[in-house]
């Protein structure tokens, strides 16, 4: 089958290998495909779109899934199936960044169900590729004929040694200081994600603009990859009826009424009632006799009420729904040790949001397997976060966490992993936020009580971390811009931006940040993250009035570990033939005993919950990995008997000869009724030769018997 293949290379620099995007090859039934290529790994991007739109729907169903084939990394999955099943956390952490760099580009009135898929199909375990899915998405839209206000592109900046990097390798980015996804247009930052070790909000700034500089190299590439398949004419996709008489009525019945509520201060629940009593009020006006159309508009042209009232309540009289200023906080309580018996726990309410939050310290056994196609290996630091539908007052059954409960608690778990201990710390630590009230950011709320209940379970963390979601409105008729800090619900869904920021005293640890305009100002993103520093702070003050440092000491109930190493030639006969030895140990002490080779020595960690049982597999393991030392005496087991002496075991798998001349001053002819096997004696360790082998003694130890002096003889004279 002949095909028509269009390449374009992307040359990055700063000795990054070319990227390469090319159509017409693969998957060519899809409304856009493309593969892209760097080094060994490849992507391949499809997207398709309904022709027509869904019916009733006023927003995009859009749908991103990024998939890691095992193939691609010459593994075999894992589990009972042996094949790719649902996406795992990892994916659909990728699939979320794709999606919401993509989302906020399609025009406002493109409802058609849109489905976009990057598969990973080949990968060079030196390239990650999730920072280059989104171009390759991306790329998919652009030579297809599906509306887009693109392209755009995502990439990796990190600063390694002082340097800012675009997308560095996988073993280089171990060293890094701050590391964020950004995405963007050839104009506009679009998203932004990631982690820093305390940096300030200058160096956050620099970044930023570093990754758009490359941003801006992709967005080129996919422009001259569209124009080589050929300008296709986008499809019409405005289907939406509207009724501009309409518009106005509900406007003029609606706007001040609504403008009244929104300056009114009332409660989350007290004022969407209100709301939508207006509106029903307006419906009931134009009777029963209404047709779809008309109720999707009017719904449509109500919820556009709000939005402008909430808004130009901010813009103009700088009144937000709750009655607070633009900087002020919501009111903020805590408690510490709020559950008895976990191992730590704390409760965090910042105005209507609220988060129960438990720590579960765990041995090595506890460890979270992570079984990717591009990383595989285990991970000691789990953060886990739930949002029941009750939180917001909604019946929702639970299917367990959805894609949105997974970024979340993935930003928590980034931003508190930056201040946990590295090299003093032996536990598996799992954090759980439980969501027990929501209106805005429940995510940062789980930040700070996962800080506080770190604390209270006594893991040294290097310092407190608190977070903030920042909110923006725009005019971009007047120019009128607010920085909002601790959005509600209501001014995330009706905002311009989503920004929120996790730190310490020192400096930044973790962001997430989504765009929904176009154009913003380097200063007014400069602003809002002192804005973010300042209520970062202000937080920061009212969790210390709870606890403002780890506990000294784990509580009483919680379990204990102790690390020791031990030589390497020594693992084998602490586990024993096929795990003998080291189940024995567990099975009679009642400790968790784990053991692994690092550095060419064995770390060995016994985890208990009771210092009795830890004292007893620590001494089992020290009598297994003591060394012999000549001069010592033993306590010994009479291991088995031999004509010519006996095998005494004086440590655990170190036996000696005791030979029969060692055994009483005494000569011994026969071994016959000397000892039985199982005798304990007592024995001296007289020396070890160049293979091992010891020599012991016991007669050494016993009193010497006095020499025997013969008699002497008289000399009598001759001839007597």
């Amino acid at each position: 089958m002949s095909y028509n293949e269009k390449k374009v290379t992307i040359e990055m620099g700063g000795g990054l290998a070319p990227i390469e995007l090319s159509t017409g090859k693969l998957a060519k039934q899809a409304d856009g495909s493309v593969v892209l290529k760097q080094g060994a790994t490849m992507l391949l991007a499809t997207v398709v779109s309904s022709k027509e739109p869904k019916a009733g729907a006023d927003f995009l169903p859009l749908s991103v899934d990024y998939q890691e084939k095992y193939a691609a990394t010459g593994r075999i999955p894992g589990g009972f199936l042996r094949r790719e099943a649902r996406l795992s956390d990892y994916e659909v952490l990728i699939s979320r960044l794709i999606d919401r760099a993509l989302r906020p580009l399609f025009p406002e009135t493109y409802h058609a169900d849109t489905q976009v898929m990057v598969s990973l199909i080949s990968a060079d375990k030196e390239i990650m590729p999730d920072a280059l899915a989104g171009l390759a998405a991306s790329a998919a839209i652009a030579v297809s004929d599906i509306p887009f206000n693109g392209p755009i592109s995502e990439v990796r900046v990190a600063k390694i040694e002082g340097e800012l990097v675009i997308n560095p390798t996988v073993s280089a980015l171990e060293k890094a200081s701050l590391e964020f996804i950004v995405a963007g247009s050839a104009q506009d930052i679009v998203m932004v994600e990631g982690e820093a070790k305390e940096i300030s909000e200058t160096e956050m700034v620099e970044a930023i603009a570093f990754a758009h500089e490359a941003i801006k190299k992709q967005v080129a590439g996919q422009i001259e990859l569209a124009n080589l398949v050929g300008s296709q004419e986008k499809r019409d996709f405005n289907h939406e009826p509207s009724n501009p008489e309409l518009k106005e009525a509900i406007y003029a019945a609606t706007y001040e009424k609504v403008y009244e509520v929104a300056k009114s201060k009332s409660s989350k629940h007290e004022r969407t009632e209100k709301f939508a009593e207006i509106g029903q009020s307006f419906f009931e006006t134009m009777g029963d006799e209404i047709d779809e159309d008309t109720e999707f508009l009017m719904k449509k042209y109500y919820h556009d009420v709000q939005y402008d009232a909430v808004r130009n309540l901010v813009l103009d009289e700088g009144i937000r729904l709750d009655g607070r200023d633009v900087r002020t906080v919501r009111p903020i309580w805590t408690e510490v040790d709020y559950l008895p018996a976990a191992h730590g726990s704390a409760v965090f309410t910042r105005g209507e949001t609220q988060s129960l939050t438990s720590v579960t310290l765990g041995a090595k056994d506890d460890e979270q397997m992570i079984d990717g196609a591009f990383f595989h290996g285990y991970n000691k630091f789990i953060l886990h976060y739930n949002f029941p539908g009750f939180s917001t007052g909604e019946v929702r059954p639970n299917r367990g966490p959805g894609r949105r409960e997974v970024g979340h608690g993935n930003l928590a778990m980034r931003s508190l992993k930056q201040v946990l201990p590295t090299e003093d710390n032996p536990y598996t630590i799992r954090v759980v936020s439980d969501i027990l009230e929501s209106n805005g950011s429940s995510s940062m709320a789980t930040v700070c009580a996962g800080t506080l209940a770190l604390m209270d379970a006594g893991v040294k963390i290097a310092a407190p971390v608190s977070g903030i979601a920042m909110g923006l409105i725009t005019d971009e008729k007047t120019g009128k811009y607010a920085i909002l800090s601790d959005i509600l619900g209501d001014e995330d869904h009706l905002g311009d931006m989503d920004f929120k920021v996790t730190g310490t005293e020192k400096g930044i640890v973790g962001c997430q940040m989504d765009l929904k305009i176009n154009g913003l100002k380097w200063e007014v993103l400069t602003q809002a993250l002192d804005q973010a520093k300042e209520a970062r702070l202000h937080i920061l003050g009212e969790m210390a009035k709870t606890i403002s440092a780890p506990r000294e000491d784990y509580k009483p109930h919680a379990p204990r570990i102790i690390q020791i190493l031990i030589d390497k030639e020594f693992i084998g006969a602490v586990i024993g033939p096929g795990g003998k030895i080291i189940q024995e140990m567990q099975r009679e002490t009642g400790a968790t005993i784990s053991i692994e080779e690092v550095d060419n020595k064995g770390v060995v960690q016994i985890f208990a919950d009771n210092k009795e049982a830890i004292d007893a597999a620590l001494a089992r393991i020290k009598a297994i990995v003591a060394k012999p030392e000549i001069g010592e005496i033993y306590e010994g087991k009479v291991k088995s008997i031999m004509p010519f002496g006996a095998f005494v075991e004086i440590m655990p798998g170190k036996d000696g000869l005791l030979h029969i001349s060692e055994i009483d001053w005494k000569r011994l002819e026969t071994m016959d009724g000397v000892f039985k096997e199982g005798d304990m004696v007592t024995v001296k360790l007289l020396d070890v030769d160049k293979q091992g082998k010891m020599k012991l003694s016991r007669k050494v130890l016993l009193p010497r018997p006095p020499r025997e002096d013969k008699p002497k003889q008289e000399n009598k004279p001759q001839g007597e």
